[in-house]
């Protein structure tokens, strides 16, 4: 079945899927951690520029993407174009659903009010509802956590309550 366009499309659904796994790691232990904040933080900051250092990470992973493409096409390899194509329609859901649904970065301009997106939407909103790098609650990002359990872990940790106070605090003081 392997060799075959219904196996070469089960390959490319299989990695899809597993990408969501690949994200989360990337996001949680690359992107907000010590070597890769650097980049990320951008995406955590209010911005008006239409890129963000972020969209790096895009680039890089549409290169390997592209790399794959041509180690399978040049390489006789069709496995390794399955594979490459599960990882591209990631990219594009990803493209889709966390730039255009959930941040509005390009003219779509729905806000949904019901359903898995507007759960989704409200998941990655708990993610940026703190401050920096720690303490971020749902690195998915086509898959998310219930809501409720996001909130209460958020609530648990204090961390969300200490900024607000922070924030109401006059400088210098603490």
């Amino acid at each position: 079945m392997a060799n075959t366009w219904l196996g070469f499309g089960a390959i490319a659904i299989a990695v899809f899927l597993v990408m969501e796994f690949v994200a989360w790691a990337a996001h949680k232990y690359i992107m907000h951690g010590d070597w890769g904040w650097g980049w990320h933080e951008s995406h955590h900051e209010p911005h008006e520029e239409l890129f963000e250092k972020n969209d790096l990470y895009a680039v890089v992973f549409a290169g390997f993407a592209i790399a794959l493409f041509a180690l399978g096409r040049f390489g006789g390899l069709p496995v390794v174009t399955a594979i490459a194509t599960g990882i591209t329609l990631y990219g594009l859901f990803y493209f889709i659903v966390h730039d255009g649904l959930v941040h509005q970065r390009w003219p779509f301009r729905h806000i949904p009010h019901k359903g898995y997106a507007k759960r989704l939407v409200q998941a990655h909103r708990l993610h940026h509802a703190v401050k920096g790098r720690e303490g971020c609650v749902s690195f998915g990002f086509l898959y998310a956590p219930p809501v409720e359990k996001l909130s209460a872990e958020l609530k648990a940790s204090g961390r969300v309550r200490a900024e607000q106070l922070a924030e109401r605090q006059p400088h210098g003081l603490n």
